[in-house]
């Protein structure tokens, strides 16, 4: 006679069994995924077929990958399209539509609560209050998706991508428009964020506070209305971004505000009203970047602690560089600036006499914006050269004691 608890046990310890393919498509045995996430165990894949799909929010409970062949398309209306509360979900191939703004819910195409190692892969979503929402996720990827909006007013338009208190998130290869914030990160740790395109944004390409040890790396930002933002963070790493064409009052490709411990490097800012604005910033490196065309191409408040500017490039900028006070204490080395009126007798690459890319003007205009319009008059050329002569309001520690002669490439140098 066979023991009842060794049939019991048996089973368990030969594990759930293969995993299954289980076909959703209009018409068929499966017609709603929900249907099929009832039908399934863990590690089965769901795959949705061609057609349009339309359900109540759909709450995925079990370790699967929903996979959509032939483009289906799942549209919301006043609720979620897809929440993940399960680890190890994969979504991919699929498109998401229509998720209606709400003032009192962050309604979303995708949202992952409480989970670990999804992955949101390959997906197009448009027209959808936020995009792709991660609260409480560790571990997840969220790559080569494509995520549009409509918005034309902050307040009825949510994030691309939106990352409250989560950690170790993968964020790549992704194309973001026409949203409030392209990227959002809050209480976010130890995430990589590289190579996206945030474009044409509402308010920042990228915005993130409260957000340590993150990395953001060989991204693109362009044409967002409010730039890009970083606030109230340590340990992150900035570099070989892009920051384009964002325009507008007290507008700047990038805006660094309370940055501890932080590295921005390799980046280029090109024709923005402001490259790049630091305040209260401790221990910030800016090193290797390129300052192109912008109204202002760095803007540093006289708060800023033991931050550094060394190798970077500035040109054609119609202000270099501009601080708030006399006492500044940021230090700048080894930079290029195609306004150095200076020489190099010995030949070693470097100016042989300091240059002061803060400028008396600078001073004036930030005071006084309808002063611009006198930017290449004889006037402001006689006040430069007497400021060069008799220096008073620029700081002695933002002098630069070698500037470079020449520019050859990244990391500056001969």
């Amino acid at each position: 006679m066979k023991s009842p608890w060794l049939l019991a046990v048996i089973p368990a310890l030969l594990g759930p069994g293969p995993s299954r393919r289980l076909e959703v498509s209009p018409g068929g045995a499966l017609p709603t995924i929900a249907s099929a996430l009832e039908a399934a165990r863990d590690g089965d894949t769901i795959a949705v077929l061609s057609g349009t799909y339309r359900e109540p929010e759909i709450i995925v409970r079990k370790r699967v990958t929903i996979l959509g062949e032939g483009g289906p398309v799942l549209k919301g209306g006043d609720h979620q399209i897809l929440r993940i509360v399960a680890d190890s979900v994969t979504v991919r191939g699929l498109v998401f539509e229509e998720v209606s703004p709400s003032a009192v819910d962050d309604r979303a195409a995708i949202r992952v609560d409480d989970a670990r190692a999804c992955r949101i892969e390959g997906n197009t979503i448009h027209n959808a209050f936020f995009g792709i929402y991660l609260a409480k996720a560790t571990g997840c990827l969220i790559r080569d998706n494509r995520v549009t909006g409509v918005g034309t007013a902050e307040l009825l338009t949510g994030n691309a991508i939106h990352s409250w208190s989560s950690s170790e998130l993968v964020i790549e290869n992704n194309e973001l428009r026409g949203y409030r914030d392209g990227l959002y990160f809050e209480f976010t740790t130890n995430a990589k964020v590289r190579h996206n395109t945030s474009a044409g944004n509402l308010r920042y390409g990228i915005h993130f506070m409260f957000s340590n040890g993150c990395s953001y790396t060989g991204n693109h930002f362009v044409a967002n209305r409010g730039g890009s933002a970083v606030m109230y963070s340590r340990g992150v790493t900035i570099e070989d971004n892009r920051f384009e064409q964002s325009r507008g009052a007290s507008i700047y490709g990038l805006l660094g505000k309370d940055l501890v411990d932080s590295r921005i490097n390799g980046n280029t800012f090109q024709a923005n009203t402001g490259g790049l604005y630091l305040e209260g910033a401790i221990r910030v490196e800016v090193r290797g970047n390129a300052f192109l065309q912008n109204g202002w191409g760095a803007v540093v408040m006289a708060n800023a602690e033991a931050t550094h500017f060394e190798r970077n490039r500035f040109e054609g900028n119609s202000f270099d560089v501009s601080t708030n006070g006399a006492n500044a204490t940021t230090r700048f080395a080894e930079n290029y600036w195609d306004r150095y009126p200076g020489y190099d007798l010995d030949q070693d690459g470097y100016g042989d006499v300091p240059f002061a890319p803060v400028r008396l003007f600078a001073f004036i205009v930030q005071r006084h914006d309808p002063a611009l319009i006198l930017q290449r008059s004889f006037f402001v050329s006689l006040l430069d050269a007497a400021e060069r002569v008799a220096p008073v309001l620029t700081p002695r520690m933002m002098e630069d004691a070698r500037p470079l002669m020449t520019w050859s490439g990244p990391g500056g140098g001969r």
